[in-house]
């Protein structure tokens, strides 16, 4: 693959990815609504134990593919550091600039302080049970991601511009596993306490965030390409494992909401 061509058209590969993402939300979610229709408000489960299953397993299996690839130092790991290599040359520094205030939204510190508020909102509002979902599914991806890191002990991809500094090991990157359970937790968290007509919003919103924070870490050449996808299928297979549990219960209590 011609890593240089990626490189001078990064902007644009960012855009395009994240418009078919943005698109493919849109169709799950429609094809979602069609299938919910017509049920019953104790039925219309936004997680189904099937889609659960397919999604963790299918995350899970690309995970450890890419895991194998870099502990073995096959073939991916060489378009990675062709991939850097590349970016470094060929991205302008005010572009850089921009990004660097992007990626800032997958901040651990951000991501933590946002957390405990939402924490502290939920059981002020006494949605006690999913405060406690929330609480568990993000302390879970820091210690996954953690424990990952310290496996791997991947080192970063070199950088000159000084935007972002990194001092943590590379791989499975923290920022695309934390904002993939972060904005998608929140995403449910909303999915179950606001009303039907924001629902397309709060995906929309959160695939926005996702796509522009794991990528803006390739850009910076702070992480490598297998790192970010490496993080965001982690991050996936524990969400969806998470918010699917969450699901599979509020429902078995037969409640709309899981307070």
């Amino acid at each position: 693959m011609d890593t240089e061509w990626i490189s001078q058209h990064a902007l644009s590969l960012w855009a395009a990815l994240l418009v078919l993402a943005l698109g493919g939300a849109d169709v799950a979610w429609r094809r979602a609504v069609r299938r919910r229709e017509g049920l019953d408000a104790a039925a219309r489960a936004f997680l189904r134990p099937t889609t659960v299953v397919a999604v963790v397993v299918a995350m899970l299996v690309i995970a450890t593919t890419i895991a194998v690839e870099v502990r073995d130092a096959a073939g991916l790991t060489v378009f990675d550091a062709d991939l850097a290599t590349d970016l470094r040359n060929n991205m302008p520094l005010p572009v850089l600039r921009t990004v660097a205030l992007v990626t800032h939204a997958g901040d651990p510190m951000v991501i933590g302080m946002a957390t405990l508020a939402v924490f502290l909102a939920l059981s002020w509002r006494r949605h006690f049970r999913l405060a406690a979902v929330w609480i568990t599914t993000l302390v879970g991806t820091a210690l996954i991601n953690s424990a990952l890191k310290a496996w791997f002990q991947r080192e970063r991809p070199l950088h000159d511009h000084g935007f972002i500094v990194e001092h943590s090991y590379s791989f499975p990157s923290g920022h695309a596993s934390g904002s993939m359970v972060f904005y998608g937790m929140l995403a449910y968290v909303a999915l179950v306490l606001f009303p039907p007509r924001w629902h397309r919003t709060i995906v929309v919103a959160a695939v926005s965030m996702i796509t522009l924070v794991g990528i803006s870490r390739i850009l910076l050449q702070v992480h490598y390409f297998s790192d970010v996808m490496a993080g965001y299928a982690t991050g996936l297979a524990w969400v969806t494992l998470c918010a699917g549990s969450a699901e599979y219960f509020r429902l078995r209590a037969g409640r709309t909401s899981l307070a």
